[in-house]
């Protein structure tokens, strides 16, 4: 699926702070999301990931460290 211009109608991107980024990314795996790159750390502050879901909608996770 292409990805839609930022103007587009209708949801594309939602993004979530999380407790356990990796729980939640095991259980949305188990519902057909796909993890397109690892985890990222940002500098001792936050990990954070991108998943697609069967729909095409990015889901943004975000789970504070530190």
């Amino acid at each position: 699926m292409e990805n839609p211009p930022p103007n587009a109608l209708g949801l594309h991107r939602i993004m979530f702070a999380v407790d356990d980024i990796d729980d939640i990314v095991d259980r949305l795996r188990t519902h057909g999301a796909e993890l397109p790159d690892e985890i990222a750390q940002y500098e001792s502050t936050y990990r954070l990931c991108y998943l697609r879901g069967s729909a095409g909608i990015i889901v943004a996770l975000a789970e504070q460290i530190g």
